[in-house]
């Protein structure tokens, strides 16, 4: 009887086990779920807020549709493009929308106009193999608006105005070879331009178009002016993000007839002020906006902290972005998100009090249990405090768990609080996933992003590997299981690990990593050489410093690998080429590294074709699979 009831335990266990395989496999959400492009993108509003405008889908290319709120949401497809999808547009005015469309990321350019209500499609700009840059704030003035061409030169822009009633458009600013960006005031007026000889920055300013722009301060690119717009309450006034005799980026106040800050408008401690909070149609700064562990907002307006407090009553335990608003400031275009929801878009009417619903930003992974982003710190090897976020797989109870290190692109990017699909396509399946602000990330003030300049393959790398060690330390992780996955500079970073760190990792996956950093600073596109000796202070300079710039090339240290690789590249990635690529890879297989190699050569630098882009996530969850589990 005893034996008996041994017998009928282990059953329940073994039947309790296989229970929860199942149930973890109920959880196993399909790689489409994360990966297929949302049917409805791109909301806007008109300035008269009275129609809601989006990208949706017919016969399978991205079309303009509209939304009537005065005639009960009434619907209207605007355009029948069937060819080639539209890749942006804007509201001109209330019944002018402009887009762009194109095929492939070299082909030509192709910009139109469209009524709303007549739906007639007007060419506005004969089609052209030149980049455009629309310059803001992005609205027609008398006919026409503002736009910057490499027509002329395909390494600088030139600006245009473009008029939106005849296919025609008019010479405004000639680029004497060395201005990066350009600046209109509310008006439509050309008046602010930055230059750079790509180490040294220069503001140049004019009162009117009718004069010449005039150089008014300089600095170095390490100390950044970042304009938001003009001040309509003084003329050459304009709000921007400075770091000038400050190491964090703050908001101020800046006259530019005599180049000086006028007054410190709002500054943190810990952060940099991030771009947001400038309002173009009112000439004002409604918030200032920076990121701890999250986005945060301090008001400047007692109107704009009412309105997203009536939206966050709402929405409470979401965050919000308001992506477009009328020019009463009554009707607002809503984005909220979570580190677990991918969100949804809103319509927001102030008076009524009204949030309505317009797309859910991933339907298909509505009530899925997602993971939470949790932010961690630690010291690396050489006292600096590096901050970043760990998400750990929902069903973990206290257990070790296999680990993803996830370095971000960039790498003057940041690491924010926010929903990642990469992240929670990794979690979902069983991995903890790590990621972190190494040195030389941005949002952390200038000493911080500096400190990882000519460091690409030295302490950038320690901090990553610092990182990982201080997890396995903790006993989160299990130290026989650790991956390593990015792309761009995050994906050099893997394979970085993989030539150097080949103890640490179990298996290193690249997408569109960089293998030769001599290829990468000769391979640059001609619209970004004034950047080039920035590069160079920022990377190594690949004539004066060969040997750092060799000793940071994963392609000279193949031989060092020891573990399974993963690597992903398009054909026309002009950042590596096909032929080095191919080269590392056959050096692996010759030393019978396991190797998965997925190359396709109709794409660019990352896969946009969503067919391609859902194969190559189903092959790396294999992979990690594979080597992982």
């Amino acid at each position: 009887m005893v034996r008996n009831y041994v017998q009928l335990l282990i059953v329940l266990a073994v039947a309790a086990l296989l229970g929860a395989c199942d149930n973890r496999k109920g959880r196993q959400i399909p790689v489409e779920d994360f990966f297929s492009s949302s049917e409805k993108v791109g909301f806007q509003l008109s300035p008269n807020g009275k129609y809601v405008s989006y990208l949706g889908l017919y016969n399978g290319q991205q079309n303009i549709y509209v939304i009537s709120l005065d005639e009960n949401n009434k619907e209207t497809r605007i355009t029948s493009e069937t060819d080639m999808g539209i890749h942006s547009y804007f509201w001109a005015d209330n019944d002018e929308l402009i887009f762009t469309k194109d095929k492939y990321f070299d082909d030509s350019l192709r910009v139109f106009g469209v009524n709303r209500t007549s739906s007639a499609v007007r060419l506005l700009m004969q089609p052209s193999k030149v980049k455009l840059r629309w310059i803001s704030p992005a609205k027609v003035q008398n006919n026409g608006l503002l736009v910057s061409l490499n027509e002329r030169d395909s390494s600088v822009f030139d600006v245009y105005r473009l008029y939106t009633d005849a296919c025609k458009k008019e010479l405004v600013a000639e680029n004497p070879g060395n201005i990066i960006k350009w600046y209109a005031d509310q008006n439509g007026e050309l008046r602010l331009a930055l230059a750079s000889d790509s180490v040294q920055e220069t503001m140049l300013y004019r009162d009117s178009e009718r004069e010449k722009f005039r150089p008014v301060l300089s600095n170095s690119f390490k100390t950044s002016i970042n304009p938001l717009g003009f001040s309509r309450e003084h003329k050459s006034h304009v709000f921007a993000l400075s770091n000038v005799n400050r190491d964090k980026l703050a908001l101020v106040e800046i006259d530019m007839k005599t180049g000086e800050e006028v007054r410190e408008i709002y500054s943190h401690p810990d952060v940099d002020i991030d771009y947001g909070g400038y309002s173009s149609d009112r000439g004002e700064m409604s918030y200032a906006l920076y990121s701890t562990w999250k986005q945060r907002r301090h008001y400047l307006t007692a109107r704009s902290e009412r309105v997203y407090r009536a939206i966050e009553q709402q929405l409470k335990g979401y965050e919000i972005d308001i992506i477009d608003r009328d020019t009463a400031h009554n009707r607002f275009i809503v984005h909220s998100y979570t580190d677990k929801d991918p969100g949804a878009v809103y319509y927001y009417d102030i008076v009524k009090d009204s949030l309505v619903k317009l797309a859910d930003d991933n339907p298909a992974l509505n009530g899925r249990t997602m993971a939470a982003m949790e932010p961690v710190k630690f010291h690396s090897r050489d006292g600096r405090e590096i901050q970043g976020y760990l998400t750990m797989p929902t069903w973990h109870k206290g257990k070790k768990v296999p680990l993803i290190v996830y370095p971000h692109n960039g790498p003057g990017d940041r690491v924010k609080w926010e929903f990642n699909p990469e992240v929670q396509f990794f979690a979902s399946r069983g991995y903890a996933v790590f990621q972190l602000n190494y040195r030389g990330s941005g949002g952390y003030g200038k000493a911080f992003w500096t400190a990882g300049f000519k460091e690409w393959g030295g302490k950038v790398q320690d901090d990553i590997t610092d990182g990982v060690r201080w997890l396995i330390g903790e006993g989160i992780v299990d130290s026989a299981r650790i991956g390593i996955y990015g792309s761009g500079f995050g994906g050099y970073s893997a394979l970085h690990g993989a030539c150097f760190n080949s103890d640490l990792y179990t298996c290193a996956a690249s997408y569109a990593g960089f293998t030769n950093l001599f290829t990468y600073l000769k391979e640059f596109p001609p619209h970004l050489k004034p950047y080039l000796q920035m590069y160079y202070e920022i990377v190594g300079n690949p004539e004066r410093e060969p040997d750092l710039i060799k000793e940071m090339s994963p392609v000279f240290y193949s031989d060092s690998i020891r573990i399974p690789v993963f690597i992903a590249q398009g054909g026309k990635d002009s950042w590596s080429t096909v032929n080095e690529t191919n080269q590392f890879v056959q050096k692996l297989k010759k030393r019978q590294i396991p190797v998965t190699y997925m190359l396709r050569e109709e794409e660019g630098r990352y896969f946009h074709n969503e067919e391609t882009r859902i194969m190559f996530y189903r092959k790396l969850g294999q992979f990690f699979d594979k080597y992982l589990k």
